[in-house]
């Protein structure tokens, strides 16, 4: 397998993209994947909180208050910025995460966009996995900030009014210049009484359960981590995680 390999969760709000980003990096790091590069693209950040750990600072913080505040002597605004960066990472077992935080405000942050994207760029390389938890819109991935994914999972409920808001994602990341066969459609929270689910013109590469332990950890605001192993989410996402390991250990032209 080439490292890192880079997984992105992707669709629209309520979905569950968290909570599928914080047990693939729990599964990731139980299957001794390590370390992991947890990135938080979505500015409603939770992920810290699904994976147990504080975020003192995200990078949109960071970089709007490089540009307002003096520099310390000595240090360029470069120098700085990529310093900040460094200190925004939150380390902990088995994963690092970072929060990219809001979308950028008034004024061009161009110059600091691209010093992150080299930043992170240069910071993948020390890690097996990347987990982004982005947003639909996918803004940090159509800017570049994130880089692009190795793999696109588009993570809905198993509605048609979900598989249509699905396809729209994938239209857009095909404007992005993301490839098919790298986009894969997501059943989360199915109930299999609900019949059988269908992704339209989307193939359905996993489908995860209704699990009350999950909505028990969310409620008390307990890490995912320690769901029990057996739950159902946990199981299915473990057996998912192997699959996406195999897809990026393929060559480019391997399709699920």
């Amino acid at each position: 397998m080439n490292y890192p390999c880079r997984i992105a969760v992707s669709g629209k709000g309520g979905t569950g993209k968290t909570t599928l980003s914080a047990l693939l990096i729990t599964s990731l790091i139980e299957m001794d994947i390590t370390p992991v590069l947890a990135v938080d693209a979505d500015p409603n950040a939770n992920l810290h909180e699904a994976l147990g750990v504080l975020v003192p600072e995200t990078l949109g913080g960071m970089r709007e208050e490089a540009f307002t505040r003096s520099i310390p002597p000595g240090m360029s605004r470069r120098e700085y910025i990529l310093f900040r960066f460094r200190k925004v990472l939150v380390e902990a077992e088995g994963f690092d995460l970072v929060a990219m935080g809001r979308p950028e405000g008034m004024g061009c942050y161009c110059f600091a966009n691209n010093l992150l994207s080299e930043a992170m760029g240069g910071l993948e390389k020390a890690y097996r996995a990347v987990v982004i938890d982005t947003e639909a819109g996918m803004e940090h991935i159509s800017r570049g900030t994130v880089g692009e994914p190795d793999i696109l999972l588009i993570l809905s409920d198993p509605s048609a009014r979900g598989v249509r808001t699905s396809e729209r994602i994938q239209d857009l990341a095909l404007a992005m210049g993301m490839k098919k066969e790298r986009m894969c459609l997501i059943f989360n929270r199915y109930r299999p009484d609900t019949g059988r689910a269908e992704g339209g013109a989307m193939a359905v590469f996993g489908v995860i359960p209704e699990d009350p332990a999950v909505e028990r950890a969310d409620i008390a605001g307990i890490p995912l981590a320690r769901i029990p192993p057996s739950s159902p989410a946990k199981v299915a996402v473990r057996e998912l995680t192997g699959e996406l390991i195999r897809f990026c250990s393929k060559s480019s032209d391997y399709s699920p």
